[in-house]
């Protein structure tokens, strides 16, 4: 397949462009680089850069090509960022979606796959039921924050374009994208860095003096908030067979992908700290507006219908490649690999 991926220079595009190739199929990306990196390219891949809502920017990416899909990975994804700037998530991640699939459907191109989250579903314990249940795709849809929000902006989107115009589109609902490219060559990179793992890794480097933990008076039974992590590369599989399956699905689709296993920030840190070898000094700091205390993902629904199964979402591996992948490059892409 010859596949446009949007954001394919960042975190987890990159991983997606990789297996992508690796797979035998033909990605190029457009990316603005604005948060993704020209070095975290493939090798032989072409790379537009541009805005997703620039139609000449678009037709510049696929000149020439037949696009068989489009896989949309292009966002700003801060959670306290779009608290304190919700007209840009807003703009970055509604409205220049909403263009991208009108210039899309101009040309022809009527296949989807969309990176969207977990937090479409805020916080799981404000439904009925048990509060500790994972969290199966029924649940409602009640964001806490403006990139839930966003996300869930779009999906409804997809939803009635799905419906009235004949697009084929499916959504992946990630939970928290964790761990790099085992070769350690790739790996996450943002500026400023909020996702926990990464600062660890700083830390654990001598990077930074310690790593803040927002909060230590959730409802959780060290205090910390819980997350479920999957691997970048478990990811980077799903959305290959959410590719290959929208010729046969009916309707719109949205999956969960999480590993089914809740981990603590205390507990995070403590494997950090065996993995790495350093102690990992930690401080306290007040909570992150919009952060729900628990976040588990039931998975059933994408293993059961597309075949999905994550290989590399066990914590030990998530943190021992992220480590590999800090230790090669403790200043990102940017600078050149540590021997």
């Amino acid at each position: 397949m010859r596949v446009l991926v949007t954001g394919g220079a960042g975190y987890i595009g990159s991983h997606v462009v990789r297996r992508l190739k690796d797979a035998g199929h033909e990605p190029f990306i457009l990316d603005d680089l604005e948060e993704g990196h020209r070095f975290a390219v493939a090798e032989g891949v072409d790379l537009t850069r541009g805005d997703i809502a620039d139609a000449a920017a678009l037709d510049q990416a696929i000149a020439g090509r037949g696009v068989d899909g489009v896989i949309h990975m292009a966002a700003s994804c801060l959670v306290g960022e779009s608290m304190e700037r919700p007209a840009r998530y807003y703009d970055n991640n509604v409205i220049r979606t909403l263009r991208l699939l009108e210039n899309l459907a101009a040309r022809g191109i009527g296949k989807f796959v969309f990176s969207s989250t977990a937090a479409v579903y805020g916080d799981p314990t404000g439904v009925p039921g048990e509060a500790n249940a994972a969290i199966t795709e029924e649940q409602p849809c009640e964001p806490t924050n403006v990139y839930g929000e966003t996300k869930l902006a779009v999906e409804r989107a997809l939803a009635w374009q799905v419906r009235g115009a004949g697009l084929k589109a499916v959504s992946l609902r990630y939970f928290n994208a964790a761990g790099a490219d085992p070769s350690g060559d790739i790996g996450e990179d943002h500026e400023p860095e909020t996702h926990i793992i990464p600062l660890v890794m700083r830390a654990a480097l001598g990077l930074t003096p310690s790593v803040t933990i927002l909060g230590r008076d959730y409802p959780t039974l060290d205090g910390t908030c819980l997350r479920d992590y999957i691997h970048v590369c478990d990811l980077a599989e799903a959305h290959l067979l959410a590719l290959d399956a929208l010729d046969r699905l009916e309707g719109y689709r949205a999956y969960n992908l999480g590993a089914e296993k809740a981990t603590s920030v205390l507990e995070l840190i403590e494997s950090a700290r065996r993995i790495t070898g350093c102690g990992i000094p930690v401080t306290d700091g007040p909570r992150r507006p919009g952060d729900p205390p628990r976040l588990l993902a039931s998975s059933a629904r994408i293993r059961k219908e597309l075949g999905w199964k994550p290989r590399l979402s066990d914590l030990e591996t998530i943190l021992g490649t992220a480590w590999s992948w800090h230790r090669r490059h403790p200043n990102g892409f940017e600078a050149a690999p540590a021997p």
